[in-house]
């Protein structure tokens, strides 16, 4: 049975009227973080990671939105690492990217041969994956001014990562908004640190940017990573809204709640004046020996 003619309309606006909803709230938590952790100043040059999946078309998108009105004048470059897959379809980023108007440079380097020498058959290809497309990017930036490098890492990989680390390095780390990069050489921002897959992905369906999935390693569908993450999505079905607590948690640390001694003193906490403090070597030494 066909819809109503009436219902058509109806229907039509209720989509637009959403769609424009999802848009407004994506530009403002990405316009949040972006104040919040002042990702972007006055004169940037911000290099956008474009890797052709759903985030980086979506952060890419969100960022030239506010380009027009936003409070400084900055500048945007999208930049693709061509990793020589087999099949890859190398002419839908520049078409498209023609077609919206943006400054592109793509950065042919054969990694893709390195990773499938250097990895075995059926293990884990992310880690050097994203270290030499890391260090190709990275190079680049060096050679042209760029000043901020945009990635497009989610509320969800920040949680992702968090939860990996504590797992699996028994250390409390996740993935900054912002960081300097080890050499010292870089600034690396994440514009949609706040905004979460969902709405990333229905974003994206609703633009039908021109998707390139990623297959290099295959599904590898028992990665660490989509184990956490259906750990986080079967919590947040069970209990709404606990995604988004997490994420604050991560932004309201109090370190002397914490056991770490190099962010907080614990030894001379209520520690009486004069009194002589035994080292660890005093205490460790009666329990030599114990087999307990």
């Amino acid at each position: 049975m066909s819809a109503h003619p009436e219902a058509v309309p109806d229907l039509a606006r209720k989509q637009a009227y959403e769609a424009a909803k999802l848009a407004k709230r994506l530009r403002h938590q990405v316009g949040q973080a972006i104040a919040d952790f002042n990702m972007i100043e006055d004169g940037d040059k911000v290099m956008v990671c474009l890797s052709g999946g759903k985030d980086s078309y979506t952060m890419l998108d969100i960022l030239l939105s506010l380009q027009a009105k936003a409070p400084v004048r900055f500048e945007l470059i999208a930049v693709n690492l061509d990793q020589k897959q087999p099949g890859f379809p190398e002419h839908v980023l520049p078409q498209y990217l023609a077609e919206r108007g943006v400054p592109f440079h793509i950065i042919e380097q054969d990694t893709y041969s390195t990773v499938t020498r250097v990895i075995p058959e059926g293990k884990t290809m992310c880690s050097l994956c994203s270290r030499l497309r890391r260090g190709a990017l990275y190079s680049w930036a060096a050679q042209n001014g760029v000043t901020k490098i945009a990635l497009g890492h989610h509320r969800d990989d920040i949680l992702a990562t968090f939860f990996l680390n504590l797992f699996h390095q028994a250390n409390l780390k996740a993935m900054p908004p912002k960081l300097r990069s080890d050499d010292g050489r870089h600034v690396v921002i994440r514009p949609l640190a706040y905004c979460k897959e969902s709405d990333i992905a229905e974003y994206a369906e609703h633009k039908q940017f021109p998707i390139i999935p990623c297959n290099l390693c295959g599904s590898q569908e028992n990665l660490q990573r989509k184990a956490v993450g259906r750990m986080l999505q079967d919590w947040e079905r069970q209990f709404p809204g606990r995604s988004e607590t997490m994420f604050r948690a991560l932004g309201n640390v109090s370190p002397s709640q914490l056991a770490d001694r190099k962010l907080f003193d614990f030894a001379s906490l209520g520690s009486r004046d004069g009194a002589k403090r035994a080292d660890a070597h005093g205490w460790l030494a009666g329990t030599e020996g114990d087999s307990n």
